[in-house]
């Protein structure tokens, strides 16, 4: 009777050292827990600061860029409108003359003392 008296003895220390590492575990696992969501709400305050920054910066980029396009590019001179027109005026005048050329249906437009500058495109056109 003394050995099952000793053993309950023995089987209740051990129990009670059990629940102890239990309950250790228990906190240090409720402490990692812890410390690992105020991390989270660190990160998480940090990348919505991050953002904010961010698009802030952005808009700061952009109005820059505008700020800089209307210094850049001041109210044309007539001179230049009138430049300009002509000049998109030939464009549009020459175009048929060089759309068949560059679809390969028609010899070099400008004259056949021109053809050997070009024979690269022509070869293209041919194939």
């Amino acid at each position: 009777m003394a050995s099952l008296f000793t053993q309950e003895i023995h089987l209740s220390k051990r129990h009670e050292e059990i629940v102890s590492q239990r309950l250790m575990l228990l906190q240090k696992m409720k402490n990692k827990f812890g410390d690992e969501n105020t991390e989270r709400a660190s990160l998480l305050q940090a990348t919505e600061t991050a953002s904010r920054r961010n698009l802030r910066l952005l808009q700061d980029i952009d109005a820059a860029e505008e700020a800089f396009q209307t210094k850049l590019i001041p109210h044309p001179q007539p001179s230049m409108l009138s430049l300009e027109t002509r000049y998109w005026a030939s464009v549009e005048e020459h175009i048929p003359k060089w759309e068949l050329f560059l679809l390969g249906r028609a010899p070099y437009p400008i004259g056949a003392e021109n053809q050997n500058e070009v024979p690269f495109v022509q070869t293209e056109a041919k194939l």
